[in-house]
């Protein structure tokens, strides 16, 4: 009974330090990459833009094949909407809120049916005329205690390996 007593407070006393360390943590993330890729800023832009083609370059789609996936309004266009389904890297809905003409896409991120969007942009600029600097970052939230996953998750790396994907989708 004593050892069942002792695993018990040590189990109570973890958590107590895994909730004050997340009590201490910041509740905002911010996330992105960069690169160059070897085409013009507007075939880049045309295809950046379609929120339809992140399936073909981002980190998450490749995750899971089976995502389900919804589409409404007009693809490339503010207003468009994208919401998924997935057990492997969960629910959202993404919305395009401002285009930039050949420069910028703005979106809004809910995840898990949050009320509170995580504000995201796709940026290109050319650098020369091959060549575009293509820049996906996102900033948001990430609520008590959840935000202890940030010690051990870097989004960077998903931005950049969807970054790789992009290039290489449009190299060849």
């Amino acid at each position: 009974m004593k050892i069942l007593k002792n695993i018990l407070i040590a189990l109570l006393v973890l958590v107590g330090i895994v909730l004050i360390i997340a009590a201490i943590l910041p509740k905002t993330f911010h996330a992105g990459n960069e690169l160059v890729v070897n085409k013009n800023a507007h075939e880049v832009f045309e295809y950046v833009k379609q929120i339809k083609k992140q399936g073909e370059y981002d980190n998450w789609s490749r995750q899971d094949p089976d995502i389900e996936k919804q589409y409404t309004g007009e693809d490339g266009t503010v207003g468009f909407t994208y919401t998924w389904k997935s057990k492997k890297v969960g629910n959202g809905k993404q919305v395009i809120t401002k285009i930039e003409d050949g420069k910028r896409v703005e979106m809004d991120l809910f995840f898990d049916n949050a009320e509170e969007a995580n504000k995201s942009f796709i940026a290109v600029d050319s650098i020369a005329p091959s060549q575009t600097k293509v820049t996906w970052e996102i900033d948001g939230k990430m609520p008590f205690p959840f935000n202890i996953f940030t010690l051990f998750y870097d989004m960077n790396e998903d931005f950049k390996q969807g970054l790789l994907n992009l290039k290489n989708n449009l190299e060849k």
